[in-house]
């Protein structure tokens, strides 16, 4: 009889040292939770809210690991340096990079105003550039590694009737640097991959579903195949495999998880 195969272990991250930016509330930190839970220590990085952050980290260590919080804004070099240095001080090395941290500043592109276009790209594709070169290196040493970018569907199609031009670019930039740095890091071991999520369920969507139902309704829901929106557990398990050997053989995809939104 053949050996029984521990598929399992596969999705098992014990040991591992991962960075969240972004990582302390919604998305981000269901994302924070979903890699704790398969074992790793977790640096959860925010721009503001250290508190709360922290809160996680404990609660994240409270049966044993080592997660901490750190405040850095992703879009200044200087910040990158310096949680990557941190990074390396505290654990000699970093297996996951999950690059979060987001905005979206809405308006209609005919006078969409410069300073927020440049803010939006600053944080959503300069941020991942300066998170991934900084953390980069320290795989590219290790010659391992795994990160995960989060984009969005927004960076596939555009989400009519919103009106967001400088969120969608952004969006779509991050899925071509996320296939740029897949084909060039590869040969260091390190695999690059984007999570493209639909509309999902967090505090800044639940305000939204309570002030426009209608939008939820007749745009967000209807918009998908399954006829409803996301919750931040459905990325969870996207993430890990994503992180996992379990895609040990997997780099420079677009993982989309938007209940068929973009099928239409």
């Amino acid at each position: 009889m053949a050996e029984k195969r521990d598929y399992a272990r596969l999705f098992d991250l014990t040991g591992r040292k991962a960075i969240v930016t972004g990582g302390s509330r919604g998305i981000g930190r269901a994302l924070s939770e979903a890699l704790a839970a398969q074992g790793a220590d977790v640096c959860i990085v925010v721009r503001s809210s250290l508190a709360l952050a922290e809160e996680l980290a404990t609660q994240l260590n409270a049966e044993g690991g080592d997660s901490f919080a750190l405040q850095a804004d992703v879009s200044k070099p200087e910040d990158a340096a310096r949680l990557a240095a941190a990074v390396e001080s505290r654990w000699g090395r970093a297996d996951i990079l999950v690059n979060n941290a987001g905005i979206i500043h809405p308006g209609p592109a005919d006078d969409f105003p410069l300073d927020l276009w440049r803010d939006t790209m600053s944080v959503n594709v300069e941020g991942v550039l300066l998170m991934s070169q900084a953390i980069g290196r320290m795989m590219i040493r290790q010659k391992s590694g795994s990160i995960v970018n989060v984009g969005s569907m927004s960076g596939l199609i555009v989400n009519w009737p919103f009106r967001h031009a400088a969120y969608n670019v952004s969006k779509a930039a991050v899925h071509m640097l996320t296939k740029c740095l897949a084909t060039e890091w590869a040969e260091h071991g390190i695999r690059v991959n984007a999570l493209a999520p639909g509309y999902i369920l967090t505090e800044l969507t639940e305000e939204v579903l309570r002030e426009h139902p209608d939008v939820v309704a007749n745009h967000w829901a209807k918009g998908a195949v399954m006829d409803r929106i996301g919750t931040v557990d459905e990325l969870a398990g996207a993430v890990v495999y994503l992180a996992s050997d379990a895609a040990s053989f997997t780099t420079g995809e677009i993982h989309t998880v938007d209940g068929g939104l973009t099928l239409r």
